[in-house]
C-alpha cells in the first residue's frame, strides 16, 4: 500500500486526475522478472498533461520498487472492471464456495451392522444360536 500512496502522491504532483483504481493485488508473474516471482498489481486510470506523462515515465522507470509499468493512451476510458479484476474476484470466490458446499451436511448410507439386524438370521448364525 505504500507505493500506491506514494505512485498517488506523484501523480498529484504532475498534474494528474486519478479517474478509476483497481487493485487487484499480489498475484503470481508470468515469469521471473528480477529475481521476483510474485508482484503486486493495480491498474489506474489517469487524465493530466501529454508532457507530464513524459515525466512519469522516467520516474516509473527509475522507481526500484517498479519492476514493470506500462502507459497506455486511450480516446474514451472505461469505467468497467478489467478482466484481471473479474478474474482475480473469482479466483477469491471459488475457495469460498468451495467451503460452502463442504459445509452441507451428506446423506450416508446405512451401516453395514444396520443391515443385518434387520435380516433374519443366516443358518451358521442359527447353528451358533442353538448350540
Amino acid at each position: 500500500m505504500f507505493l500506491q500512496t506514494k505512485f498517488e502522491n506523484t501523480l498529484t504532483g504532475l498534474k494528474f486526475k486519478k479517474n478509476k483504481l483497481e487493485n487487484i493485488g499480489r498475484r503470481q508473474l508470468a515469469y521471473s522478472i528480477l529475481n521476483h516471482n510474485k508482484g503486486h498489481y493495480a491498474i489506474f486510470q489517469i487524465e493530466g498533461p501529454a508532457d507530464a506523462a513524459i515525466e512519469l515515465e522516467s520516474k516509473l522507470k527509475y522507481d526500484t520498487s517498479v519492476i514493470r509499468h506500462l502507459l497506455l493512451k486511450v480516446d474514451s476510458p472505461s469505467l468497467e472492471d478489467s478482466l484481471l479484476m473479474v478474474e482475480s474476484r473469482e479466483a477469491k470466490k471459488s475457495p469460498q464456495e468451495d467451503a460452502q458446499t463442504r459445509e452441507k451436511p451428506k446423506v450416508t448410507p446405512a451401516s453395514p451392522k444396520e443391515e443385518t439386524k434387520d435380516k433374519a438370521p443366516s443358518k451358521s448364525e442359527e447353528s451358533k444360536e442353538g448350540e
